[in-house]
């Protein structure tokens, strides 16, 4: 039975409803900061004096063992279940019975799932722009290690000036701090947290958005509840960045790429970091 059933026929949705609305296949990704989602979300309701402490305890303990399951492999998933969302509440109510099925009261689809994507996608910018740094800091070493060595500057695959191997280096260098400050700023804006807002416009519940925003690590909660479960540009927003980003580490690619030829000649790639050609065995391909 699916989570929004009960107001439907005993027959329920046609099988191939199920198949085209399904996601469990690719939002599994989601299934931690869902349940941190969660967790925080049981916390509120018992803030709110909707759970007791001893039916939040039971709940926030089942969370965990779902946890420990799916780190494991050893959840699951029911035939029922279209997204990992509802896998996780099945199970928790499973473990945690009929206060497991509380776990929902006062949260809609909308604004949890909201909030699941918003963690992830906080924490996986923070760690590209991680990435990001480790490349600039090789490129920095990388310059401080050419010392006064200079190579033939080219505009149109043309020699054009003389330029120091540590400035070229040096400029994928700030492209890349670019990027890194996109990403930053980018995560900034989507550092508010959409827990409670509810379908669309909140619940009649006395539930406090804030201290669960804070909760959560969040820098702040939503202003408007329609806006907080209907916007997406966050993620538009990380993906031109991202975009952007993946444009200079082409342009690095292919520098790599020119200079290991022949031809050119500036750089040698080790063996370990090369592949070879089918039928020509003097290719070493980068």
């Amino acid at each position: 039975m699916t989570l929004w059933q009960g107001r439907f026929g005993e027959d329920g949705p046609a099988d191939e409803l199920l198949a085209f609305t399904a996601s469990l296949a690719f939002d599994q990704r989601l299934a931690g900061d869902d349940i941190a989602g969660s967790k925080a979300h049981v916390r509120g309701l018992e803030r709110a004096k909707i759970l007791t402490p001893g039916e939040a305890a039971v709940v926030l303990t089942a969370l965990d063992h779902v946890a420990d399951e799916l780190a494991q492999g050893k959840l699951v998933f029911a035939p029922g279940d279209e997204d990992v969302h509802t896998a996780i509440e099945r199970r928790v109510t499973e473990i945690a019975g009929s206060a497991g099925a509380k776990l929902h009261t006062g949260r809609s689809r909308n604004d949890q799932v909201a909030t699941a994507f918003r963690l992830y996608v906080k924490r996986e910018v923070l760690q590209i722009a991680k990435a990001v740094l480790d490349l600039q800091r090789t490129l920095l070493d990388r310059a401080r290690d050419a010392g006064d060595a200079y190579l033939p500057g080219y505009t149109h695959l043309q020699r054009a000036q003389p330029v120091l191997l540590s400035h070229h280096l040096l400029a994928h260098g700030w492209a890349l701090a670019r990027d890194v400050d996109r990403l930053l700023d980018a995560r900034m804006r989507l550092d508010v947290s959409p827990l409670g807002a509810g379908a669309l416009a909140g619940s009649s519940l006395p539930l406090d958005p804030e201290s669960v925003a804070l909760d959560l690590g969040f820098q702040s909660r939503f202003e408007n509840s329609l806006d907080a479960v209907s916007d997406r540009d966050f993620v538009a927003e990380v993906l031109f960045v991202i975009a952007l980003l993946g444009v200079h580490l082409s342009r690095i690619g292919e520098e790599i790429t020119l200079w290991a030829t022949e031809e050119f000649g500036f750089l040698r790639l080790a063996d370990a970091y090369s592949t070879g050609s089918s039928m020509l065995p003097q290719k070493k391909n980068p």
